[in-house]
């Protein structure tokens, strides 16, 4: 009697635990298993052996280790779905002649690892591409060229772009780790939005016009919104620019402010350029994501210019939608939320 007493009290324990447990006894078998367990491992696994739920063998390893060698350790189990993979760590700890597994999600942090193990390499290739070809113009300027003006110039030309191109990712990095750093704190400063688009669209009209496309900005003449106004024209100024540098000669930039609207302010920035396929839409905003990276370098572009928009609108508690039609342009709409009519613009 004292014997199911125990094992109902230990069996009541774990079942008060929120961490998924499993209990499992001298002779491999599954003794207990809590409701976050079963929900991992599915029902009917009480009294089973333990390797026919838990079928991994750096897992199987560890407890064999536990059961026949009083060893702890710990190891990963994966559990994967028709659309999800769920990563734990599991702590294997002998106990009471058998062994507590206790179940850790570590699949955030092993995705956070992933994302920036990616990141460093993403960038490690972007800053070792004009780094090499620098340092081969350089060994060239050393030797055969040193004596030779067009070859002098030519190469100092494409070393300057190469440097230039190295400034402006640094430029984007720095900004975006900024814009990171402060995605949680809401802004607090009131921005007219009429007034920050023709600013905008004035300082970019000289390189639409070396471009041979026109920027027009229509729409409201007075829209307040609660924003930061540097942070706000980083936006513009990142979509208007991606409009004219990926538009059409002879074709036209429009960017439109539309009325409030359920709360939000749209404003549309559409170009009448190729157009982006379907599916490249979903990943725009991903860092570093290109539909042709040669032409992106070409044109200047670092691949974080969109993720940089992406985490200014999350702070201002907006969004960005993009569609697009191949061979008619893409439109980009920011949405952002509007102040009461009552609040002037100081």
């Amino acid at each position: 009697m004292r014997a199911i007493m125990d094992t109902n009290m230990f069996g009541a324990v774990l079942g008060a635990v929120p961490l998924p447990l499993v209990f499992i006894d001298a002779d491999a078998r599954i003794t207990h298993a809590n409701p976050e367990a079963v929900a991992i491992l599915g029902a009917g696994q009480v009294a089973r052996h333990h390797a026919i739920a838990l079928r991994q063998p750096a897992l199987l390893q560890t407890i064999a280790a536990a059961l026949q060698g009083g060893v702890a350790g710990q190891a990963r189990f994966v559990v994967i779905g028709p659309s999800y993979e769920v990563t734990y760590l599991v702590a294997v700890t002998p106990l009471l002649q058998g062994a507590l597994c206790a179940f850790k999600d570590i699949t955030e942090a092993e995705q956070i690892g992933q994302f920036r193990r990616d990141f460093v390499a993403n960038v490690s290739h972007e800053l070792r591409t004009p780094l090499t070809t620098l340092t081969g113009f350089i060994e060239t300027l050393k030797g055969a060229a040193k004596d030779d003006p067009a070859a002098r110039n030519r190469f100092l030309e494409i070393m300057g772009r190469e440097a230039g191109r190295m400034t402006r990712l640094v430029r984007d990095l720095l900004s975006l780790s900024s814009v990171e750093a402060e995605e949680r704190r809401r802004p607090t400063g009131l921005v007219n939005l009429a007034d920050l688009l023709a600013t905008v669209a004035a300082s970019l009209r000289p390189m639409a016009d070396a471009a041979g496309v026109v920027i027009e900005v229509s729409g409201q003449e007075a829209v307040p919104v609660t924003a930061d106004a540097d942070q706000l024209m980083q936006v513009f100024q990142n979509l208007i620019e991606n409009a004219v540098k990926y538009g059409q000669p002879g074709k036209v930039v429009s960017v439109v402010l539309h009325p409030v609207a359920a709360g939000q302010i749209r404003i549309d920035v559409v170009d009448q350029g190729a157009g982006i396929a379907a599916h490249h839409l979903p990943r725009l905003t991903e860092r570093f994501y290109r539909i042709d990276a040669h032409r992106s370098r070409e044109k200047g572009g670092t691949g974080l210019g969109l993720a940089i928009v992406k985490h200014i609108l999350h702070r201002h508690q907006g969004r960005l939608t993009i569609a697009s039609t191949p061979g008619q342009g893409s439109c980009f709409s920011v949405y952002v939320p509007s102040v009461g009519a009552s609040r002037q613009v100081s």
